[in-house]
């Protein structure tokens, strides 16, 4: 038996002895977290509540909810194994992710909080026909959470099948079946109270066992980050070109161009994430939307330094090919490193080992009950209320269509999520952020700051961003061609030749908007766009 596929074997096994702690811990969590669901579900009597929590979060609680609503399985499963197997390359997922913080917090945080109610879809219905424009934004932002959700349901099948041994196909799909129901089973009930209250939790609960690993990487190695860093380009059998730009970015040009889409979809993604988007309608001022803001810069931030010992500590404690023989796209390099710490043969590795993988299984949770909620409220409250029933439908009719939406988004996740457990969480993620960027953060933007921004451009901009991103990654290596880590293995149809489309879709969906806004004969109205002005800049008149 090979090393590394021993060491796998070994991790397994030493899983497997301490199963019931595994199985204890995992249940504490989840039966916690449900406990909190069903007696947030108890206060939600009303669509503000189960859309914005009654809007009753201070600004510190939402920028908690908000780090553990952002900080999901691709910041921690992800990004760990990214840096883990490509070392400098792997840490720009890090940079990209809190970079993209400042362009939430200057462009669109508080404009949106001030102009909207529940949804993006009131922000751009205020001013353009609310038919069109809702059911567009409606779209959107289910298929970007679908995106997303994909990533999350990816690592909850990699990380459980670790734990528990799970080696076939079945065993893996019925893990990803768990969480969706679990994902489905949280919003139905709890709403944004209980979401916000899950979300909570969990960020102490990362940043607690992020902070405890790191500490223990850095003991081991006395405190002396060159020494790690060392130890990570030696271990790593690449030598001090694990420490420069270009061993996945670099080798070729299409390369160098996947570098520059990466950056440029993960830096605008954020501002045009629905999950995110929504948290700013949770608390009851613009002053506390912006102070919320900056609490999630300030933990995502601390966060995300973290990350660097995360990857590096696992490069230099775990051969790389041990790291890929558990999973391919080294999604299991922070669970790894737990065990490694505590000792691959002795009861504190199992237990760290089974710790660090609760936490990890609470983020996922989280992360998916928030983006479940985004996509089942933009439904039920654009697309049902305002488009179907034409704003007649009462709140109870609203929330009931809220949760069958959550159960069939909940239903395509995991039949998706399936496919694409072999993935790296982080470039699925990456994907949802260029889907984002494309076509939600252009209409928004257009939409606040653009006086002659008509319906037309809205509509050009959104499905024109959104239906380029999509085909494009359709095409990718991401979907086939790739007999490791494509979703269809055995397939080979791709013709574009970039990872991630951001560096053709986001321009795309700038230039429709602009666009399909000048060949329409809609004149605009200038009497809407000053009151939204006014409303976006001081708050006057929100809800």
């Amino acid at each position: 038996m090979s090393p590394a596929l021993n060491t796998t074997v070994l991790a397994a096994g030493e899983a497997s002895e301490h199963r019931p702690l595994i199985i204890s811990l995992f249940a504490v969590f989840v039966l916690a977290t449900l406990v909190i669901t069903v007696w947030a579900g108890r206060q939600t009597k009303s669509a503000a509540d189960f859309y914005a929590g009654g809007r009753q979060f201070t600004g510190f609680q939402n920028g908690l909810a908000v780090s553990g609503d952002y900080m999901s399985a691709a910041s921690f499963l992800g990004i760990a194994g990214a840096i883990a197997l490509f070392g400098y390359d792997g840490f720009l997922y890090s940079i990209g992710f809190l970079v993209a913080w400042l362009v939430a917090l200057l462009l669109v945080a508080e404009p949106l909080r001030n102009s909207g109610r529940y949804t993006m879809g009131d922000v751009l219905a205020y001013r353009m026909r609310q038919r069109p424009v809702r059911t567009a934004a409606g779209t959107s932002t289910i298929i970007v959470s679908i995106f997303y959700l994909l990533a999350q349901m990816a690592g909850a099948g990699v990380l459980v099948s670790l734990l528990l041994g799970i080696t076939s196909d079945a065993g893996k799909v019925g893990i990803v079946a768990l969480v969706g129901v679990l994902m489905i089973v949280y919003v139905t009930i709890g709403g944004m109270k209980g979401t916000t209250w899950v979300q909570m939790v969990k960020a102490v609960l990362l940043i607690a066992g992020t902070l405890l690993l790191t500490f223990l990487v850095l003991l081991k190695f006395d405190f002396n980050i060159s020494d790690l860093l060392g130890s990570a380009a030696s271990n790593s059998g690449q030598g001090t070109k694990f420490l420069e730009p270009g061993l996945k970015y670099g080798a070729t040009s299409t390369s160098k161009l996947d570098f520059i889409s990466l950056g440029i979809a993960l830096v605008l993604g954020t501002a045009g994430l629905p999950h995110i988007l929504i948290r700013f309608y949770t608390v009851p001022t613009a002053k506390a939307a912006r102070k919320s803001v900056n609490w999630a810069i300030g933990i995502i931030g601390a966060f995300y330094l973290m990350t660097i010992a995360l990857g590096f500590g696992a490069a230099a404690l775990i051969k790389p090919a041990e790291i890929i023989a558990s999973n391919p796209a080294g999604n299991t390099a922070a669970p790894l490193l737990a065990l490694h710490l505590g000792g691959v043969d002795s009861s504190w590795g199992a237990i760290l080992l089974a710790t660090i993988s609760a936490v990890a299984f609470a983020t996922i949770l989280a992360v998916v009950a928030g983006l479940t909620l985004a996509s089942s409220s933009s439904f039920a409250h654009d697309i049902y209320a305002n488009v179907i029933k034409r704003g007649k439908a009462s709140e109870k009719d609203e929330m009931k269509a809220a949760r069958w939406a959550t159960v069939f988004i909940g239903v395509i996740s995991i039949g998706l999520g399936a496919l694409a457990r072999d993935l790296n969480v982080a470039g699925l993620v990456a994907l949802a952020f260029a889907v984002a960027a494309s076509a939600n953060l252009p209409t928004i933007l257009y939409s606040l700051f653009w006086k002659r921004f008509t319906t037309q451009g809205a509509l050009w901009s959104i499905y024109g961003g959104l239906f380029t991103a999509v085909f494009l990654v359709l095409f990718s290596p991401v979907v086939s061609g790739n007999p490791k880590t494509s979703m269809f293995k055995g397939m080979d149809f791709h013709w574009f030749p970039l990872e991630n489309p951001g560096l053709i879709s986001i321009p795309v969906g700038f230039l429709l908007g602009w666009l399909g806004t000048m060949l329409s004969k809609e004149e605009p109205d200038k009497g809407k766009y000053a009151e939204l002005e006014v409303r976006s800049l001081t708050g006057t008149g929100a809800h």
